[in-house]
């Protein structure tokens, strides 16, 4: 299968600072691309280059088959974008906002009713066709810039944290029109900092401080050796007080790291210790506790890399 975005050594500075170092990446149709990493990392500047917006000062990508180098306006026309502060007008309403973008993107007049139709049905805002863009909740704004940004038919979409801000009901939708699309071909690059939504993606990849330093399925990302290292293991406690029990674990010679999960520890431990554990918090007064081995979160991924590398960037 083709790559829909292929990326080579692509690389950004701005006088002094690298904000994007030799990134390589391979991204193919239909794909749902996760984009993480924390603020300031690179994550815009690559997707400006990506987007046609910026040159890069090093290194090369196609997206779609054309060169970000010579193709940039094809580039624009061919791909939708959906930022994550809502920008459309808000002084218009559903359907002038839908008409508007759609005559920006050049949609013949003939052509132009049955394909705003059809976006307004694929994401469920029929209902809002007269309601003022300001009027509406975060979830339906967020819908309304995705059919927007679906109008002219793109084969890839960049999502720039397409649900910050919105409630869980509208972020699980979204992710189903997500879904829905992405299962007729259409190719996302979605940047998210909710690691449940990272979970979802076909493939991740995460930048820090200008470095693409992992890339691949959620599953590869969790057997990576540095997540686990030899001779660890990561165990889900259950203690009664999940607080206090946090603050003795992290005392204990054996334990690497841990950290609450909703009524749980996950914790990083030594091996052979699986039954230590459990008998030093009863001997603290953390009776009923229990300890069970399991495989790591994406969390743990993106936590355990991050300071193995401010760890090294310290070392410098």
């Amino acid at each position: 299968m083709a790559a829909i975005i292929e990326a080579k050594d692509l690389t950004r500075r701005f006088g002094p600072v690298t904000a994007v170092d030799s990134v390589n990446l391979e991204i193919e149709e239909g794909d749902i691309y996760g984009f993480l990493g924390p603020n300031g990392s690179g994550k815009t500047t690559l997707i400006r280059m990506l987007c046609g917006l910026l040159m890069p000062s090093d290194g090369d990508a196609t997206v779609l088959g054309y060169s970000i180098h010579r193709d940039t306006e094809a580039i624009k026309r061919s791909i939708g974008y959906m930022s994550q502060q809502f920008s459309l007008y808000t002084d218009l309403t559903v359907m002038e906002n839908l008409r508007f973008y759609a005559g920006i993107y050049g949609l013949r007049r003939q052509v132009r009713t049955q394909r705003i139709e059809e976006v307004i049905e694929i994401v469920g805002i029929g209902n809002y066709r007269r309601q003022l863009a300001a009027r509406l909740s975060g979830g339906w704004k967020q819908r309304l810039a995705l059919a927007c940004s679906l109008v002219h038919s793109p084969r890839l979409m960049f999502l720039d944290e397409p649900t910050a801000g919105i409630d869980p009901v509208a972020r699980r939708d979204l992710w189903n029109l997500l879904f829905d699309l992405a299962g007729q071909g259409v190719t996302f690059f979605v940047t998210t900092h909710y690691m449940d939504e990272a979970e979802r993606c076909s493939h991740v990849g995460y930048i820090y401080f200008s470095k693409l330093i992992v890339n691949g399925t959620p599953a590869e990302l969790k057997r990576l050796p540095d997540v686990t290292p030899a001779g660890m293991v990561r165990l889900e406690v259950r203690p009664p007080r999940v607080a206090a029990a946090m603050r003795v674990l992290n005392t204990f010679d054996y334990v690497e790291d841990a950290t609450i999960f909703a009524d749980a520890l996950h914790v990083l431990a030594q091996e052979g210790n699986e039954e230590r554990v459990v008998e030093d918090l009863k001997r603290e007064g953390f009776t009923s506790t229990t300890a069970r081995p399991i495989p790591a979160t994406l969390e743990d991924v993106f936590v355990t890399l991050t300071r193995q590398r401010a760890k090294e960037q310290q070392r410098v």
